[in-house]
């Protein structure tokens, strides 16, 4: 009997563009709890996998399987996959606490899920904000926050409906580079914690470095032609 394995498997995946290749062929591992950066210039693709991966991209071809299961044509919210972006887009009229409860609401709305009620939803906000090193910040206006405090609400609302995978598309690309180093550090050590597997986008090597258990290096079809 085969086992499946745990984690990601990407086989032959390829996508074009504007009728021209982007990503050809691609195979991509990522094991459970293993943090992956996908290293490459701008232009590669890097982004374009992550959407075929988070399900809100369709590949020309090739594979997506999640634990031995081919997740290719699932639709996005039943993947169970979380996607950060270089910019948080937090929503302006909601307060931290808000933000990342509607990440717990959409789950259970999209997954038409029983519970967890309220009262858990309000237990499990403060318990996400320590994760991500924001305790005390329920009430703030997110129009008060940093650059990298945004960043991190942004991952505490993709880390609150529990995903299986967390995909983060440069989420440090707008930072200065003493709070990219920082906060690349603080994620590598979060993510551990919290148990959860990601592939980590980014063009920096040196970032790659610090958050990194495996890079993975991703060529420009134009670099290599």
């Amino acid at each position: 009997m085969t086992i499946p394995r745990a984690g990601l498997e990407v086989r032959g995946l390829s996508i074009d563009y504007d009728g021209r290749p982007l990503l050809r062929h691609v195979d991509l591992d990522i094991a459970s709890h293993e943090i992956v950066v996908l290293l490459g210039p701008s232009g590669s693709g890097k982004s374009s996998l992550l959407r075929c991966i988070a399900g809100v991209q369709a590949p020309d071809a090739g594979t997506i399987s999640w634990d031995g299961h081919d997740i290719t044509t699932m639709p996005a919210y039943r993947r169970r996959i979380g996607l950060v972006f270089q910019d948080p887009l937090l929503f302006p009229h909601r307060t931290v606490a808000g933000n990342v409860g509607f990440g717990l609401a959409r789950h259970r709305r999209l997954r038409r899920l029983a519970g967890p009620t309220p009262d858990r939803d309000a237990a499990r906000i403060p318990e996400l904000l320590e994760l991500v090193g924001l305790p005390g910040f329920e009430q703030r206006d997110v129009s008060t926050l940093s650059g990298g405090e945004a960043q991190r609400v942004a991952l505490a609302r993709a880390l609150a409906p529990e995903p299986v995978l967390l995909l983060l598309d440069e989420p440090f690309g707008a930072l200065d580079r003493d709070l990219r180093d920082r906060l690349a550090t603080d994620m590598r050590a979060l993510l551990h914690d919290a148990g959860v597997p990601a592939l980590h986008v980014t063009h920096d090597r040196q970032e790659a470095d610090l958050i990194a258990d495996r890079v993975v290096r991703l060529a420009s079809l134009e670099a290599e032609s």
